[in-house]
C-alpha cells in the first residue's frame, strides 16, 4: 500500500509540476528578447520600436528615432534574417530594472543554409541592455552590442551554436 501511494504522489508531481510553475522575471526577460529577436526575423521594425523605451538611448547616442533608422536600413538591404538567441544572462537586478547580457548569432539571405552546408560561422553579438519595467512589460532602456568571434563566446552560448550548426565542429 504505501508503494502505491508513494507512487501514486511521485506521479501527480510530475504531472502537475510543470502546470503549477510561475513565471518569474528571468522568464519574463528572456520572453521579451526572444519575442524581439524573431521581431527581427520578420523586420518587424514598428512592433521592435515598441519594445524601446521614449528615453531609449545607445552606445552611439542613437536614440528611438536613430534606432529606427539604423534598423530600417540594415533590414532593408537584407532578403531575409535568421537569428539565433545563444545565451541570455540577467547580470543586475533591481524593482523594474534589469541589465541583460545576450549573444545573438545573425544570418541572412541564403547564408543560413550556406552556412550549416560549408561550415561558416554566423555573424555573433554580445548586446547588453538596459531594460525597464512600464505598464507590465519590459522596455529596452539602453543597448549596446559589439561583434564577438567563436572563441569570444560565453560557454551556454557555444553549446547552442553547436546545436545550431553542428558542422563547425566535425572536425575541431
Amino acid at each position: 500500500m504505501r508503494g502505491k501511494v508513494f507512487f501514486f504522489g511521485l506521479l501527480t508531481a510530475a504531472l502537475l509540476g510543470p502546470s503549477c510553475h510561475r513565471r518569474t522575471v528571468a522568464d519574463e526577460i528572456i520572453e521579451t528578447i526572444d519575442h524581439i529577436v524573431r521581431l527581427a526575423e520578420n523586420k518587424d521594425l514598428g512592433a521592435i520600436l515598441a519594445f524601446m523605451a521614449e528615453d531609449f538611448g545607445d552606445f552611439e547616442g542613437r536614440d528611438k528615432a536613430g534606432l529606427g533608422a539604423l534598423l530600417a536600413s540594415y533590414f532593408e538591404g537584407r532578403t531575409g534574417i535568421v537569428a539565433h538567441r545563444l545565451s541570455t544572462r540577467i547580470i543586475g537586478f533591481e524593482a523594474n530594472r534589469a541589465d541583460v547580457e545576450a549573444e545573438v548569432a545573425l544570418s541572412s539571405g541564403g547564408a543560413e543554409a550556406l552556412r550549416r552546408v560549408v561550415r561558416i560561422s554566423p555573424d555573433v553579438y554580445r548586446i547588453r541592455l538596459d531594460l525597464g519595467q512600464a505598464g507590465g512589460r519590459w522596455l529596452v532602456r539602453y543597448a549596446e552590442w559589439s561583434p564577438i568571434g567563436l572563441d569570444g563566446l560565453l560557454p551556454e552560448s557555444l553549446v547552442e551554436l553547436k546545436k545550431i550548426f553542428p558542422r563547425l565542429w566535425t572536425d575541431r
